[in-house]
């Protein structure tokens, strides 16, 4: 989805809310001697959407939890009363525990696919929001005993590499990656294959493939740019740009919410001006 769509859709996003705080309003009774009350006003610009002081739940992909810590003060700071209480995991398994009934009232996910999911079984409002990008990178331990210089030594037998589980999105980032890397001139025929034996190990997330190779438990692991710049104790390998993966982040307010308006105004607020600089310091570039 492009970025005049991701436009299109924060618009969309103000509108319903700015209806609904309209429709609030006049079927309010005026207090004595004053206009009607009311939340606090919305504004198109998407960069003071101040609602009713509300606790929003907020479930993440683990990948955007510096990101979040930061956007939770800026958030609370602007709205007076109003908390976000963050959980972080892969994008596969809140989208299973919002399926099964968790209190989430917002989801960011590192892809596209589990909005959607949510979405498609009626259990999300809309379309899914991009609100972010991200591109990939190998991470090998500071030490780098394996001698890692290229990916192509990924492809090099008896190196152990570290990944995440299946259905976790950084995986079918990193498949279609290895995949890419495996028509580039200079690596062999059974890149992608002995790649896949090299995996010693499958992490519940991103955050936990960083950790790993972090303590020196596998020889590198493929991951986001902004993982490995959050990380002091790993070194990135540069991955070719012809062969490298976008990855684009997006986000729905739950169907079972609560706080519809407020959710939907913190979506369009991280997708916004504002939320977009936060991201941007973490490493996260404008969704494709």
């Amino acid at each position: 989805m492009n970025h005049v769509r991701a436009l299109g859709l924060i618009g969309g996003l103000i509108g319903a809310i700015l209806f609904d705080l309209a429709a609030c309003s006049s079927g309010a009774a005026s207090p004595p001697g004053g206009s009607p009350s009311a939340p606090d006003s919305v504004m198109a610009s998407g960069r003071a959407m101040s609602v009713a002081p509300t606790n929003l739940t907020i479930y993440a992909a683990a990948s955007l939890k510096g990101a979040l810590d930061e956007g939770k003060t800026a958030w609370e700071a602007a709205h007076p009363g109003s908390t976000l209480t963050i959980s972080t995991d892969s994008s596969a398994a809140l989208e299973t525990q919002i399926e099964q009934g968790a209190p989430a009232d917002v989801f960011l996910s590192a892809d596209t696919t589990n909005p959607k999911k949510l979405v498609d079984k009626g259990l999300a409002v809309g379309d899914p929001l991009p609100f972010a990008g991200n591109r990939l990178t190998v991470i090998v331990p500071t030490a780098n005993r394996a001698g890692i210089t290229t990916p192509a030594d990924l492809g090099r037998t008896g190196v152990k590499v570290i990944a995440a589980g299946d259905a976790v999105p950084i995986t079918r980032y990193a498949t279609e990656l290895v995949d890419n890397l495996a028509s580039e001139t200079g690596y062999p025929a059974d890149f992608a294959a002995v790649y896949t034996a090299n995996i010693v190990s499958k992490e519940d997330n991103v955050t936990a493939v960083v950790a790993k190779i972090e303590l020196g438990e596998g020889d590198a692991g493929i991951v986001y740019v902004t993982d490995a710049k959050a990380s002091t104790r790993v070194t990135p390998i540069a991955i070719p740009d012809a062969a490298n993966v976008p990855a684009t982040y997006a986000g729905v307010v739950v169907e079972a919410s609560a706080h519809a308006a407020a959710g939907q105004a913190f979506l369009a607020w991280f997708a916004g001006p504002d939320g977009q600089a936060i991201l941007a310091g973490f490493g996260f570039v404008s969704p494709s």
